[in-house]
């Protein structure tokens, strides 16, 4: 709030959206979004604001950074903050499976002229793997289920990469929890997630009716990326840092669904 203050806009209530590895709190009256995160995530803010600003010169289905401010990362304490358009949800609307395909394929696309350096998806695979390796990273995942995630890890990584799919940028982590519905039309936010890997690795992370109609996926690829992509979401939320709500029961409920989808 401080820091909206000092850019005179006016401040006078902040509600917290979502807490997880950052919060997103909405600032009122003047709607802007803050994504705060520790000072240590600094580097992984302004690549986020860096990319957010290239693909909008793509036209591309993202959400904006706050127009009426610098863009770039605020610094505060111990925190690094970014300021972002607030979109107000467009009451009683869905974003149907073709809406959600074609945003997704125009984001891609968008992508495809950005020349920026981003890490590998199995990078991010190594990380959930790094976690599971580490009891003490997750105390309260049971023995068992720490080889099932081992497991799935290595050999859906090691077919995936096998496949020699075409690679691109990616959004990385593009669910229906990171696609609004505005006015604008479907927004994709949260950019900090990017990677590089075969498009089926961002189409797993959608619902699975618009695997059906995004153009041109590889079935037996995109089958393959879902159970991946849900165990590293798994992972995640049996790190003990983890701050997502009801995030351990989605855990649980994760690990019965790769348990039904893989048998080593």
């Amino acid at each position: 709030m401080s820091i909206v203050t000092t850019l005179d806009l006016t401040v006078e209530d902040a509600v917290v959206i979502h807490n997880s590895n950052r919060l997103a709190v909405r600032l009122r009256p003047c709607e802007v979004l803050a994504r705060v995160a520790p000072v240590g995530a600094r580097d992984g803010a302004e690549f986020e604001v860096l990319l957010a600003r290239r693909l909008g010169e793509t036209n591309s289905p993202v959400a904006e950074l706050d127009p009426r401010v610098e863009p770039r990362v605020y610094l505060r304490d111990d925190f690094a903050v970014t300021l972002w358009t607030h979109y107000e949800a467009v009451a009683n609307q869905e974003v149907s499976p073709s809406e959600y395909a074609q945003a997704l394929k125009g984001l891609h696309a968008g992508m495809r002229q950005v020349d920026v350096t981003v890490p590998h998806f199995t990078d991010r695979v190594a990380t959930a793997q790094s976690l599971v390796g580490d009891p003490q990273a997750t105390p309260d995942l049971p023995d068992e289920d720490r080889k099932l995630l081992r497991d799935t890890l290595r050999e859906l990584r090691d077919a995936v990469v096998d496949r020699g799919a075409d690679e691109q940028i990616l959004h990385g982590e593009p669910h229906p929890g990171n696609l609004l519905a505005t006015r604008r039309g479907p927004l994709f936010v949260d950019l900090e997630t990017c990677c590089r890997g075969p498009v089926e690795f961002d189409v797993a992370h959608a619902p699975e009716e618009v695997g059906r109609v995004y153009p041109a996926v590889d079935p037996d690829l995109l089958r393959d990326c879902r159970v991946l992509t849900l165990a590293v979401a798994t992972t995640w939320r049996w790190d003990r840092r983890d701050q997502l709500p009801s995030g351990r029961q989605l855990g649980e409920e994760w690990l019965g669904q790769i348990r039904s989808a893989v048998d080593w």
